[in-house]
């Protein structure tokens, strides 16, 4: 499953059509230590760890024979040709890489690399007053028209993309919006782009590059693109969309100036993914991304195959036949043979029905054993999102326990160890291992601490027996607004009276580390700010939880208190959440791992189960167990009057079985704690559109892709999301309603700067903190599976690289003395 109706990193809430920048303003009120949150790893950590390794049968072009067609399986036919769309998917990104001009492609290591067939250079010429940019286009790329590539197919894609006419109908802009003029340049083969102000992702732009034809005009940009594409400039061209047998055939394009396609052409065929295992074995396809069962079918037909058993004997040996043994088998030959007649006649119904199984599965395996599997990581990730807009996790204690009761790396191992995969957990939300950017950051929140779990739980107020309890101040009637009134006015005044008072002794503590001048600055500022805003304050330093705003609901914080040195400055200590100023140390520390699934949260789930059968009264006879009660810990957990409970939202469909899996697991972690889940079922369709993306939910397990341009992609995703004139939310893609202004501050200088280990660095400090506000937790990297006929090459699980489609094929025959033959 591949985030189900999830848009892949690209559509835009805040408006249908345009996307702008917003200012920022404050720091993150998290107590972290800045060398942490500013990506602290060492600087060599992005060159030390490994991107997965590719797995697509590698070929020079000399050993690939001309000709042939690629039978490719897709998840639908495409509603858009348009990448740039709001309803764009997997299969028009796919069209739009084998057809039209990609000036950057990324390597094996997920890194923008300079396309040769369309570009001879780019690079940044001035950057004062302004950067510019200026692109060398290759003499002999030409649309398939004829006409050349050139400035007016520029132009006319920045000022579709830009925003600054709304008739486009634009699912993203990002730096398009940056640009401020694109000019011919020497001659018709020179584009300068001029930037209004620097934009580092400046690769990220032109690719795809549309014909004017297409970007020219809204029309042509909002519905003329969505079935057909005027001219094309790539490998292949667009041939055929067949809607009624589900096919887009892609030709050999006669006007390619570049190396030509070893194929004659591509068929994509759109094959649901429960479907891809009967397809594969009818021998319709060559190329599947499959399952984890279809992956174990094809491996148990390769090793039928290796050990010299046909489709028949491996029917025998583990299909419909295995367990037909010989007194079973003469039975039913003498039932069917016998005397009486209606028996018989069923008898041999069933005996032709097993004997139809047994063929198809037999040639089933047959087919089978003629492909392969191969398997790398998926450039994306699987996170547990945590819905922060209301309920217990818009405390971002809460929060940090549900993240502190989870072992990421038992989670990574149980669906990677299997596959034969690397199964360590991903330590950054902005890159994935091998890329420039990663750096492991999820220090800022720290590993798997049962203990660590509770102890933010208790702070938060969530202890067991709270359920029972009253909450302070409450009447014998309930439901009165004035008696509510009351008591919220009640609890703000006491919320005030608590930070002030926690601020004291958060204040006193760190005084024992600095000098007494700057302790007793500190304290008063401190208590001076807090008497002025005491009920206004749960935002002040950039910490944005959907529904602090809510009467009642507040909680008073402290102005971050920084050293003399200045923010950032690599040595300071960012003053604590007051309510969490006990938990401080923790969030920086490496917890010990410990195995939820076994430990002391399970026996205690078994012992209460246990004292459920019964409980021996005062009177009991002699030698009946006394009852055992479940330690306090373990029990669960409430606040006020209410049961801390959770609601967890998974899809049911027949692709997302691995989810659903992990999905349990994270229950078990969650109980040993205390925190009780309610797990919902719903269905594909709904699960990303009617709950993730509305907000439905408290917790939810999707993926999102990786980036080579995590400042200008990953922004949207975590956003601090912003109040709308009408009072909704505009959240763009931050589906767990959490984010920071210095996160959002940390993405922009990011995205400013042209140098390239600065913007790195940037990107890590933005990740550490997306860490300590814990409203996602990335678990494992997603395994890539592909199904692929045995004689294809440089196709298959490509990882964090793309496809060079004009080099896909089929490996030429060989001959009996081993000379290469070209069909």
């Amino acid at each position: 499953m591949s985030q189900i109706g999830a848009p892949r990193g690209r559509t835009c809430s805040r408006s249908p059509r345009s996307r702008t920048l917003r200012p920022v303003a404050t720091l993150t009120s998290a107590v972290l230590a800045v060398a942490v949150l500013a990506g602290c790893s060492s600087t060599d950590e992005a060159d030390e760890s490994r991107a997965a390794v590719q797995d697509n049968a590698p070929a020079a072009r000399d050993k690939v024979a001309d000709g042939g067609t690629l039978r490719w399986a897709v998840d639908a036919l495409p509603t858009t040709l348009n990448t740039f769309q709001a309803d764009a998917d997997g299969t028009t990104s796919r069209i739009a890489g084998a057809v039209l001009p990609a000036l950057y492609t990324l390597d094996e290591r997920g890194r923008p690399q300079r396309n040769p067939d369309y570009l001879e250079s780019a690079q940044v010429v001035e950057t004062e007053p302004k950067q510019v940019v200026l692109y060398k286009l290759n003499q002999q790329a030409v649309w398939s028209d004829g006409r050349e590539i050139g400035a007016p197919d520029f132009v006319a894609q920045w000022r579709a993309l830009s925003g600054r006419d709304t008739a486009y109908w634009t699912a993203r802009n990002s730096g398009y919006e940056r640009i401020e003029k694109i000019e011919r340049g020497k001659n018709d083969l020179e584009v300068r782009v001029t930037f209004s102000k620097p934009y580092a992702d400046w690769q990220s732009l032109f690719t795809p590059l549309y014909p004017k034809q297409v970007m020219g005009s809204p029309n042509s940009f909002n519905d003329g693109a969505r079935t057909t594409l005027k001219a094309t400039a790539g490998p292949f061209l667009l041939k055929t969309i067949d809607r009624k047998n589900g096919d887009v055939t892609l030709a050999r394009n006669p006007r390619w100036w570049g190396q030509p396609a070893k194929l004659d052409s591509m068929v994509l065929k759109a094959v649901a993914r429960a479907d891809r295992a009967e397809a594969l074995a009818e021998g319709t396809l060559d190329l599947a991304e499959i399952d984890r069962s279809t992956a174990e079918r094809i491996s148990l037909a390769l090793r039928d195959a290796r050990a010299g058993r046909s489709g028949a004997q491996a029917a025998l040996a583990h299909g419909p036949g295995s367990s037909i043994t010989s007194s079973k088998a003469l039975k039913s030959w003498a039932l069917a043979h016998g005397s009486d007649e209606e028996k018989a006649e069923e008898v041999q119904a069933a005996r032709e029905k097993n004997q139809k199984a047994i063929a198809a599965y037999a040639s089933a395996q047959d087919i089978l054993a003629k492909y392969v599997v191969r398997k790398s990581l998926e450039p994306a990730y699987t996170q547990l999102s945590l819905n922060g807009e209301s309920g217990p996790l818009a405390d971002e204690r809460v929060r940090r326990a549900v993240a502190r009761a989870i072992n990421r790396r038992e989670l990574a191992e149980s669906v990677l160890k299997p596959l034969g995969l690397p199964a360590d957990p991903p330590g950054s939300h902005l890159a994935l291992a091998g890329q420039a950017a990663y750096a492991d950051s999820s220090d800022a929140l720290g590993n798997q601490d049962t203990k660590e779990a509770r102890a933010l739980l208790a702070d938060a107020g969530w202890v067991p027996g709270g359920a029972a309890r009253k909450p302070a101040g409450a009447g014998t009637k309930a439901g009165s607004e004035a008696e509510k009134k009351k008591a919220a006015e009640k609890g703000e005044k006491a919320g005030a009276e608590n930070a002030e008072k926690t601020k004291d002794s958060g204040d006193a503590k760190k005084a024992d580390a600095a000098t007494d001048a700057k302790k007793t600055d500190a304290a008063t500022d401190a208590k001076k700010q807090a008497a002025r805003t005491a009920a206004d304050t749960a935002s002040d330093e950039g910490l944005y939880i959907v529904g602090d705003d809510k009467p009642g609901e507040r909680r008073a914080a402290p102005v971050p208190v920084i050293g003399a040195a200045g923010p950032e400055n690599g040595t300071n200590i960012l003053a604590p959440a007051p309510a969490a100023a006990r938990q401080s140390a923790a969030l920086l520390a490496r917890a010990e791992a410990l195995d939820t699934g076994t430990g002391a949260g399970a026996h205690a789930a078994q012992t209460v189960a246990r004292t459920d059968k019964g409980v021996a009264g005062a009177y009991a006879p002699r030698g009946t167990a006394a009852p055992v009660t479940a330690p306090e810990a373990s029990k669960a957990l409430g606040k006020d009057g209410k049961a801390l409970s959770l609601r967890f939202v998974l899809p049911s469909g027949p692709g997302s079985e691995s989810l659903r899996a992990v999905g349990d697991r994270i229950v078990r972690m969650l109980d040993a704690v205390g925190i009780r889940t309610e797990v919902t079922k719903v269905s594909d369709e709904s699960f990303f559109k009617d709950h993730v993306a509305s907000g439905d939910y408290d917790l939810a397990l999707y993926s999102w892709p990786a980036s080579a341009f995590p400042a200008t992609d990953a922004r949207p995703i975590f956003a601090k999301p912003e109040p709308a004139s009408d009072g909704s939310l505009l959240v763009e893609q931050n589906y767990s309603r959490v984010g920071t202004d210095r996160i959002d501050q940390l993405f922009d200088q990011a995205a400013g700067t042209l140098d390239e280990e600065e913007a790195r660095e940037l990107v890590r400090q933005a990740d550490a903190r997306i860490w300590a506000a814990a409203g996602s937790i990335p678990l494992y990297q997603r395994p890539q599976l592909v199904a692929a006929k045995a004689d294809l090459v440089n196709a298959g699980a490509w990882g964090l690289a793309a496809p060079r489609y004009q080099d896909i094929g089929f490996k030429k025959a060989e001959t009996s003395k081993g000379a290469e033959l070209n069909p």
